[in-house]
């Protein structure tokens, strides 16, 4: 099975500009996670996806793989749409790998290709289970609800049943590369309009999402504070 890693990077984050270029300990952020990317042996090939020349010169200056994309895309599902599009080869997978991500576990891109080895899967992401109460409660954390055949059946930000904290979206995708093609196709949907949330557009247009379980957690760097939190508690995976 041939997968490709793709890892959208913009430059102007609304609420950290630049962030793909920050320097933690000595590294990029972007760097970090291509570094990441890369321990994972299932993945075929990684490409990082930007819209800005600063970072597509930064990325070749570490032999890194990148490709210059379009600035206007709404969601990074549709930039990796773009590289796709414009690349040469053939994938049975695309992966879709935020680029805020520095400390990503290369096993959660594991088990998301091992995912595809069952023919009928269309759409992939994570879950992991109890999510801390600050999380719960931040509508910024995605919770995902799913049923027994692990087929999600509803992603929200607010917490439906404080008692039962259930699960934790974790923003990795996987996709089968016609069904990314489908998706990008599709107008957005009443839901994914009223919550914010593109993964809302697939389901509702039929689309399967299967989802993984994780003990990894993600920690994503959208503002200085996050950065500050990742310096101070997790220095010891920045190697």
């Amino acid at each position: 099975m041939r997968s490709l890693v793709i890892i959208p990077a913009r430059f102007n984050s609304t609420r950290f500009p630049g962030k793909p270029l920050i320097n933690i300990n000595g590294k990029t952020m972007i760097q970090r996670v291509y570094e990441q990317v890369k321990k994972c042996q299932e993945a075929t090939d990684i490409i990082i996806a930007t819209d800005n020349t600063k970072i597509y010169n930064h990325i070749k200056s570490f032999n890194g793989s990148v490709i210059m994309t379009l600035k206007n895309h709404i969601s990074g599902t549709d930039r990796c749409n773009e590289v796709v599009k414009k690349i040469n080869k053939k994938y049975d997978v695309i992966i879709n790998i935020q680029g805020d991500e520095p400390i990503i576990n290369p096993q959660q891109i594991t088990k998301i290709i091992n995912c595809f080895q069952n023919s009928s899967t269309e759409i992939v992401t994570l879950a992991k289970k109890n999510p801390s109460t600050k999380m719960i409660k931040d509508p910024n954390t995605v919770k995902v609800n799913f049923n027994e055949n692990m087929i999600a059946t509803s992603f929200y930000r607010t917490q439906e049943n404080p008692k039962n904290p259930g699960y934790k979206h974790i923003g990795i995708y996987g996709f089968k590369s016609e069904v990314l093609s489908q998706i990008c196709k599709l107008p957005a949907s009443e839901n994914e309009v009223k919550f914010n949330l593109e993964q809302l557009r697939w389901l509702d247009n039929g689309y399967q999402i299967k989802i993984a379980k994780t003990d990894f957690d993600s920690i994503a760097i959208d503002t200085k504070k996050d950065l500050n939190n990742l310096l101070e508690n997790y220095s010891n995976q920045l190697s």
